[in-house]
C-alpha cells in the first residue's frame, strides 16, 4: 500500500522548509562570523563558507555599492526567505 499523496507532499514541503531554514542560518552565521570571532576554516565549520559564499557573492555582484555595509548576506537571506515562503506555503 502506497502512502497518501497529500501526506507525501506535506512531508516534502516540511523537509524543503527545514533545509531552506538551515541554509538561511548558514548565511547568517557566515555574515556574523567575524563579529562572533568564529574560525570558519577549521573543522566542520568549513562547510558554511562553501555553502553560503556562492549566493552571497552573486548578491554582491547584483547589488550596487551602498557604502561600508555589506548587504550581500542580507539580500541572500531575504531571497531564500521569500523562496521558502513561496515554495512551502503554496
Amino acid at each position: 500500500m502506497s502512502p497518501d499523496p497529500s501526506v507525501l507532499q506535506l512531508a516534502m514541503k516540511s523537509l524543503l522548509g527545514s533545509l531552506l531554514t538551515l541554509y538561511m542560518m548558514a548565511l547568517l552565521l557566515r555574515w556574523l562570523a567575524p563579529w562572533l570571532e568564529l574560525e570558519l576554516s577549521r573543522g566542520w565549520l568549513r562547510v558554511i563558507p562553501r555553502a553560503a559564499d556562492p549566493l552571497i557573492n552573486l548578491m554582491r555582484r547584483l547589488l550596487p555599492p551602498m557604502g561600508p555595509m555589506d548587504w550581500g548576506p542580507v539580500a541572500a537571506v531575504v531571497l531564500v526567505w521569500i523562496v521558502r515562503i513561496i515554495l512551502v506555503n503554496y
